[in-house]
């Protein structure tokens, strides 16, 4: 297992351990891990994003920390309704995989609809359109798409 798995790992246990909320120091995790500082905010910045339903605050200095949140819903319904109202105009397939990995993975949709909803937000399907035009009428398919999971 390489250093930024094992790093995302021990953070992962830390929040199903302590209820979905973790409060951590980057050296002390990084003297945990054998690693340097950097890579652990790296691994933060890479896997623990808005789009992957974290909330993370930070504090630089001595006694600083890092928080780490899994975003809690009352419904899935309200998380549908959350990534609606923050999608925008515009978004590009790697926020969008995101997304939709975050749904699969609390369940709110199948691995199979997870598929076929990442198969209609790839740049393959807009290849044929320039960038801003493919971003926008991605966001618009992927909205659309949301509007389903609410109605079903």
């Amino acid at each position: 297992m390489n250093i930024s798995n094992t790093i995302a790992k021990l953070i992962m246990d830390m929040l199903e351990a302590d209820g979905g909320s973790a409060e951590m120091q980057r050296n002390e995790l990084a003297q945990l891990v054998g690693c340097v500082p950097s890579q652990i905010n790296y691994v933060i910045s890479s896997r623990f994003t808005p789009e992957q339903g974290y909330i993370v605050e930070s504090r630089r200095g001595g006694g600083g920390y890092i928080r780490i949140t899994r975003a809690a819903y009352t419904t899935p319904g309200d998380m549908v309704m959350h990534l609606l109202n923050h999608i925008g105009t515009a978004i590009d397939e790697k926020t969008a995989r995101a997304h939709i990995i975050n749904l699969a993975g609390r369940d709110i949709i199948s691995n199979k609809m997870a598929k076929i909803m990442l198969a209609a937000v790839s740049d393959n399907c807009y290849r044929n359109l320039n960038q801003p035009v493919r971003d926008t009428v991605r966001a618009s398919v992927f909205k659309q798409m949301l509007l389903q999971v609410i109605n079903s």
